[in-house]
Parts: C-alpha cells; structure tokens; sequence
C-alpha cells in the first residue's frame, strides 16, 4: 500500500514539475513573439515614413527639373 502510495506522489510531483517547465518556456517564448512582432510594426511604420517623405522629395525635384527642362515656360532656373 505504502508503495502505491509513493508511486502516485511521485507521479504527481513529476506532472506538477512538467507542467512548470512548460508554462516557464510558454511565457517566455510568448514574450519573445510579441517583441518580434512589435519590431516589425516599428520597422514598418519607419519605412512607410521614409518612403512618403522621400516620394515628397523625389516629385518636387522632377517638378523643378521639368520647370527648367520646359523652353516654353518663363520659370528661371536657379
């Protein structure tokens, strides 16, 4: 009796010290997927910023080359 007795304690214990490893390595690699996700968000805001503030840039030097390229225009180059 005592022998089954242990057997199952022993059991338990080892389920119990599973279940602990488990969620220790499930925290962990949540925080680790969330941090990956927020640096890609950031890495994406950042190229989306970039990309509109160098479209901005890129249209209005083809405007002022146009401007001087057009003979017809009376817009003088600087």
């Amino acid at each position: 009796m005592a022998t089954l007795i242990n057997t199952v304690l022993l059991r338990a214990m080892v389920a119990v010290a599973e279940l602990r490893t488990r969620l220790a390595e499930e925290r962990g690699q949540d925080l680790l997927e969330y941090a990956l996700l927020g640096g890609l968000i950031a890495a994406a805001i950042t190229a989306a910023a970039v990309v509109g503030v160098m479209t901005g840039a890129l249209e209005a030097m083809a405007g002022g080359i146009a401007d001087c390229i057009d003979f017809d225009s009376v817009t003088t180059c600087p």
